[in-house]
């Protein structure tokens, strides 16, 4: 409990600190924003990792 604790205060700290020193509105990024995050940065990793072992990689996106 006190871990999550901390962890939240951090988060919330941060956010005041990022605030405060742009002095901008907080604004929510949503709720699939880190997912997204994770998804560019898993399909990026993937595209090394391929090129790195001597494939040609092609991206295209599913609609």
């Amino acid at each position: 409990k006190k871990r999550a604790a901390v962890a939240t205060g951090r988060k919330i700290l941060t956010i005041a600190y990022h605030v405060l020193k742009d002095k901008e509105p907080y604004k929510e990024l949503g709720p699939n924003y880190y997912d997204e995050r994770i998804k560019t940065r898993v399909i990026n990793q993937a595209i090394k990792r391929l090129e790195s072992l001597g494939c040609k990689v092609t991206i295209e996106s599913v609609a």
